[in-house]
């Protein structure tokens, strides 16, 4: 690890989940609370579980959302892809001096509308104002409370030939946001996929059985979020990239950019490790949802060894190659 805090610590790649787990698990001794998006409470029968997120994307608003919007979606899919069903939520306001007032009403709409469409009260909160120059218009803080479904996810369970499920198209919050920024110059009609999804995951934990794990892949991406599932819950797994759902306009902006699909962020999906005696039925589910109509199995656990934790990607011309964590920056301020 360096010895400087610098922009690829916030990626969520490699750098992040070093600066994680040597710095903050080791230090707060929570390691296993932390393989999850949210942790339980034990002081309430493990019933009832919590999450915290920041957000400080670039620009505030893009096609498709704001940083209001993305602040409620966020937390809410936390709580969902953890196997609750969020309740609560507040909301902490790091405000720059000479911020249009205007723009701050629009962004707490946003968040007000997004949370009445999840069913989430706001109901708390924090505002503090710093001097010019000191922030970039806005920085939200939001915490989250949730309780577990009935059904719980069945991570202990996780063994070979399980199928891994994402939940539609991938990449494109992370060209919505590429296109909002002028200076790339990249054109195109996109928008982000920001959205709540604990409807949607509610739906198929009260219809079906056998999701073992389940996570949003936001920064760092698909292939970063499998990698960190892999090593968190001790399997490998394999994807066949022909199967993984990339629009059109993604493979495009990645081929002006140079950047890779699998690594893109997204707002508004979610990767599934699932027991394949259900799994047919667990990806129609999805598929009845609008939010998981794109729904596709993009690959396999291989194994379930405590030497596992590898990530492998099948290639369209029948080469093999192993993914790793988003290895530096992608793109700063993605979320």
């Amino acid at each position: 690890m360096t010895q400087r805090i610098s922009m690829a610590h916030g990626e969520g790649g490699e750098l992040t989940h070093k600066l994680i787990k040597n710095v903050f698990v080791r230090n707060f001794n929570n390691k296993e609370q932390s393989r999850l998006d949210a942790a339980a409470l034990p002081w309430y029968q493990n019933e009832i579980v919590m999450t915290t997120d920041s957000y400080v994307v670039d620009p505030l608003f893009f096609p498709g959302g704001n940083i209001g919007k993305l602040a409620v979606t966020g937390t809410v899919n936390d709580l969902a892809v953890s196997g609750a069903k969020p309740i609560a939520m507040t909301a902490g306001f790091i405000i720059e001096e000479g911020f249009e007032l205007g723009d701050l009403r629009e962004i707490a709409q946003s968040m007000a509308m997004e949370a009445r469409l999840a069913g989430v009260q706001i109901i708390a909160g924090d505002t503090k104002v710093v001097e010019k120059g000191n922030a970039d218009g806005v920085f939200i803080n939001t915490t989250g409370v949730g309780q577990f479904h009935e059904q719980r996810l069945e991570s202990e369970a996780i063994k070979e030939g399980d199928a891994i499920i994402v939940s539609g198209a991938i990449g494109e919050h992370g060209v919505a946001i590429m296109s909002a920024r002028e200076d790339l110059g990249l054109m195109t009609g996109l928008q982000s996929d920001c959205a709540s999804l604990n409807h949607l995951v509610e739906e198929v934990m009260n219809h079906v059985e056998g999701i073992r794990v389940m996570r949003d892949p936001t920064r760092g991406g698909l292939a970063t979020t499998l990698v960190e599932l892999c090593e968190d819950f001790k399997f490998s797994a394999e994807l066949v990239e022909s199967t993984i759902p990339v629009p059109m306009e993604v493979h495009g902006a990645c081929d002006i950019l140079g950047f890779d699909p699998l690594y893109l962020a997204n707002e508004g999906k979610i990767v599934l490790v699932v027991d394949a005696a259900h799994e047919h039925t667990i990806l129609e589910a999805i598929k009845k949802h609008p939010l998981g109509n794109g729904a596709q199995i993009i690959g396999r656990v291989t194994s379930c060894k405590e030497s596992s934790g590898r990530l492998y990607l099948k290639t369209p011309i029948g080469t093999t190659r192993r993914l790793h964590r988003l290895p530096g920056m992608l793109l700063p301020r993605i979320c």
